[in-house]
């Protein structure tokens, strides 16, 4: 019996298997790898504006704290649980292994429609979520950032409310701050600048033109957005971009900048062009250079993926794509080339590591010392997983979670189990 459940953890969990079966683990050591160390849930009542009182359902997994404390994002969406938070935790571990960072997965949520909360009454459930949290977290034990649904304000409002706490500014218990409370330089680019750079790095080895390729994006928010302005940057044109609220189509190309002012002052990109409007189910399915799912787990299943015409498949969210349509994926690696998303979207986990470091220290980078720092560690773990792959014959994704896997473990077996 387990509290974990749904298709996300049953995901992350067949996922390990396929790993822990290619790694020839044995059977008693899988489920110490595999289930999380900790999960916590709390009720997060509120104050509305009306003078009622609401209460909501938080969450925080912690996977393993063997490398060091855990890591990973807090979402605010009215579709998390438990299992979900537990998948996403999960996959955190191997990404952060795989970049070769020193933390271990976690990841929280909280069970809320932000449509219906006002401003106050998310900075209320915000510091009413960290206050439940704060015997379970810290800098050393659990480092928290944002995730959909919360940004670096979100961010702000956790960190103060935890220093209010300790009697001292902590500004190291959450990264994805504003830079004017202890933030770094490049962190909400940090995940799209990632997606972009090994998506052109795969163009480049591939002798791809930057100016004849184009790319689709799905999900335009604060990863989808950056990755499409970097790309577009670089010469290549973006065809199509959706969001929750719609798709946008346009074969010259989208003007990027304009969309993401567009967005920046209305929230989504409604409105932007009615000429351009695009059915949304139909933008994974169009023929283009790179195609970036950028938005929720589990939109590329096997006959999506049978359907897929793009050239690279760059993973800007987490779990986009299930284990039937690995399959196939595995069947067609010679039309496209996968980038997988605990490789792909790790940019984001990376910069935040740095600006936990910086916040150590009290000693803040530049700009363009954290970006080269970011593409230098993702150059190195991207060239490890394509060398796996090859000499093992495997899928990019099975190379990628295998090297975060076999840290984990070797970290494990050599602190040994206590008591």
């Amino acid at each position: 019996m387990t509290v974990y459940s749904g298709p996300v953890f049953e995901m992350a969990v067949n996922q390990f298997n396929v790993i822990a079966n290619y790694l020839e683990i044995p059977m008693d050591e899988r489920d110490r790898l595999l289930m999380p160390k900790r999960a916590i849930t709390v009720s997060c009542p509120i104050h509305k504006d009306d003078g009622t009182v609401a209460v909501f359902e938080g969450y925080r997994v912690q996977h393993h704290l063997t490398l060091g404390p855990t890591k990973g994002g807090t979402r605010f969406a009215p579709t998390v649980d438990i299992g979900e938070i537990g998948a996403l935790a999960i996959w955190m571990s191997w990404k952060c292994a795989l970049v070769g960072l020193p933390y271990g997965g976690a990841k929280g949520g909280v069970n809320v429609d932000l449509g219906r909360l006002s401003k106050r009454e998310l900075e209320a459930l915000s510091r009413r979520y960290m206050q439940e949290m704060i015997p379970f977290v810290g800098p050393h034990t659990d480092v928290m950032a944002p995730d959909m649904g919360t940004n670096e304000q979100v961010m702000a409002w956790f960190m103060d409310t935890y220093s209010m706490y300790q009697g001292q500014t902590v500004t190291e218990i959450v990264t994805g701050k504003p830079v004017s409370s202890g933030g770094t330089l490049g962190r909400r680019e940090a995940t799209g600048r990632g997606v972009a750079y090994l998506s052109k790095r795969v163009m480049k080895e591939a002798g791809i033109c930057m100016g004849d390729a184009t790319a689709v994006v799905q999900g335009f928010g604060n990863v989808g957005s950056y990755a499409a302005l970097e790309l577009y940057n670089a010469g290549v044109k973006i065809i199509a971009v959706s969001d929750h609220t719609g798709a946008l189509h346009c074969a010259t190309g989208l003007d990027v900048p304009a969309l993401m002012k567009h967005t920046s002052i209305h929230g989504s990109i409604a409105g932007f062009s009615v000429e351009l409007a695009f059915d949304p189910a139909a933008i994974l399915l169009l023929p283009c250079t790179v195609l970036i799912p950028a938005a929720m787990e589990r939109v590329i299943d096997r006959e999506v993926a049978e359907r897929l015409q793009c050239r690279i498949l760059a993973e800007g969210a987490n779990g986009p794509t299930t284990p039937d349509a690995d399959v196939v994926l595995d069947h067609r690696k010679d039309e496209i080339f996968v980038i997988p998303d605990i490789l792909c979207n790790s940019g984001g986990v990376v910069v935040s590591y740095f600006e936990w470091v910086q916040d150590l220290q009290q000693l803040f980078w530049e700009e363009s010392e954290v970006t080269r720092r970011e593409y230098e560690i993702l150059d190195r773990a991207f060239t490890q997983m394509v060398a796996r792959a090859s000499a093992d014959h495997v899928a990019h994704r099975t190379a990628a979670m295998a090297i975060g896997v076999e840290k984990v473990r070797a970290a494990k077996n050599t602190r040994g189990l206590f008591p």
